[in-house]
């Protein structure tokens, strides 16, 4: 197993080497990279690995500056201090997001990931990046465990744990916290609801995701569709259309 590892901390990339050959007798760590040049200029000159691990932030930019300047078919293992590249990650050849400090365990779990789609696709076939994704939609993806919201001048985090519910006001998008705050946050809703973990959160409208624990009761609507009332107040009512009334429910009886 050939892989490359791209890396721009010294210690950090010889500590991923060795956490990866712990994790198969043939692992192969070709080269370790510290900058987006020179990662061009290998993948230029040397034949694609089977498995890129790579971080996201080097000294020189971003890793994704790699992938636009190079066609990049193989795999890639993220591993980075920051989760919100997530989907932009996914949007590449990437099968696993990993938040540093890496532990072995992790980094192993995503190397078999790698097999697991190995044994399924050969990297030289025809439309290898499009089949590596549609696996990926079939597994597991990770989700974010807080979102980056302003305060003032601030950018701080917040634990989806606390979030009572998004809305997309006219000023831009929110974020509602059980202690009653109001946060406001860059992005989009489409995007926000993409990096949630569905089974705590719902895509009510074109308004509103809303978290489960915050839920206090529906009713019925006019034209069959459902009222939801929160656990604190909303800007406007939560309303739920009939066609996504039956999804909605079943959502919500599975907690």
């Amino acid at each position: 197993m050939r892989v490359l590892i791209i890396e721009d901390e010294v210690k950090t990339g010889r500590e991923l080497q060795r956490l990866l050959e712990n994790t198969a007798a043939d692992m192969d760590v070709l080269d370790i990279l510290p900058t987006v040049k020179r990662s061009i200029k290998w993948l230029q000159e040397n034949d694609a690995p089977d498995l890129i691990v790579s971080d996201i932030q080097l000294a020189d930019g971003i890793c994704f500056d790699i992938f636009s300047g190079v066609q990049v078919n193989s795999p890639i293992i993220f591993c980075t201090a920051f989760d919100e590249y997530a989907i932009r990650a996914f949007e590449t050849n990437g099968i696993d997001y990993i938040l540093k400090p890496v532990d072995e365990a992790r980094l192993k779990q995503a190397v078999d990931k790698y097999l697991k789609i190995k044994a399924h696709v050969a990297p030289e076939t025809p439309g290898f990046s499009d089949k590596i994704n549609a696996l990926l939609a079939t597994m597991d993806r990770p989700t974010k465990s807080v979102l980056l919201v302003y305060e003032g001048d601030k950018i701080i985090p917040v634990n989806l744990r606390d979030i009572s519910f998004i809305y997309l006001s006219p000023d831009g998008l929110k974020i509602y916290s059980d202690s009653g705050a109001v946060y406001r946050m860059n992005g989009t809703l489409d995007d926000t609801e993409k990096q949630l973990d569905s089974n705590m959160f719902f895509r009510a409208n074109r308004q509103f995701i809303i978290g489960r624990k915050a839920i206090k009761e529906a009713e019925h609507y006019f034209n069959r569709r459902l009222l939801v009332k929160l656990s604190r107040e909303t800007p406007e009512h939560v309303v739920i259309s009939k066609i996504r009334t039956g999804d909605f429910l079943k959502w919500w009886e599975n907690s």
